[in-house]
């Protein structure tokens, strides 16, 4: 039984050893750089805002109303059952018995567009039917995700670039990276701006003319930001 107790306490006596003989990464000779690559990347998700209220169309009712843009859009080759989403219905019912008035009813959509022309295009048919209540409610894009990923690849690899540019300076090398960390910036928003949006090409006069020019509409191009914090061992 000593015999055994012996031997355990020879065990923990070697892991003990084992675990304070190596050197903590802080006790290493390293160098720390901070990386940082960026991306702009145009919006392929964008998304209309449009409200039907009866109260704006005389003499027609929300049904017909609907049914034009219905027909319009399909012209334009939109799939509504993809691209088209009814946000909200409301109707001031409510307010019938106080006022008296008559009950009308009011639908707001979300139209899913993939490019800047094509809604340019939107814009122009909706101001025909008479639609004039529709505006851009935020822009996105698809591949997000991936875009992200090779921002943060790309300012590992500047971080690492920078290292043995520094080192050099110095005839060392760097080894294996000790500490790595994202820092991050939530001031950059992952989709685009609207507020910089500016559409050419027509006027308010001519867009009912059979020789309305296209629009021109420019999206302010989504920014990717990512700064990367790393540690490499000097040789």
């Amino acid at each position: 039984m000593r015999h055994l107790f012996f031997t355990l306490l020879l065990l923990s006596s070697s892991v003990l050893i084992a675990q304070t003989g190596g050197k903590n990464f802080i006790d290493l000779n390293y160098i720390e750089v901070t990386g940082k690559a960026e991306m702009e990347i145009v919006p392929d998700d964008i998304y209309i805002r449009i409200l039907l209220n009866e109260k704006d169309f005389k003499g027609k009712t929300l049904a017909e109303i609907e049914k034009l843009m219905y027909g319009k859009l399909i012209d334009l080759g939109f799939d509504l059952s993809k691209d088209l989403a009814l946000n909200d219905l409301v109707s001031n019912f409510q307010y019938y018995w106080f006022i008296k008035a008559d009950v009308q009813l009011s639908k707001e959509y979300q139209l899913l567009v993939h490019d800047a022309k094509t809604a340019g295009k939107v814009f122009i048919e909706l101001q025909k039917l008479g639609i004039s209540n529709a505006s851009i409610n935020r822009v996105e894009n698809s591949k997000i995700i991936d875009y992200r990923r090779e921002v943060k690849i790309a300012a590992i690899k500047a971080a690492q670039e920078k290292a043995k540019e520094l080192t050099l300076a110095i005839n060392q090398d760097i080894g294996k990276a000790i500490y790595v960390q994202e820092v991050e910036n939530p001031s950059r928003a992952l989709t685009g701006s609207v507020s910089n949006i500016a559409i050419r090409g027509y006027s308010s006069s001519n867009i009912y003319g059979s020789r309305a020019p296209e629009p021109d509409i420019e999206f302010e191009k989504i920014k990717l930001e990512y700064n990367i914090i790393a540690r490499f061992e000097l040789k």
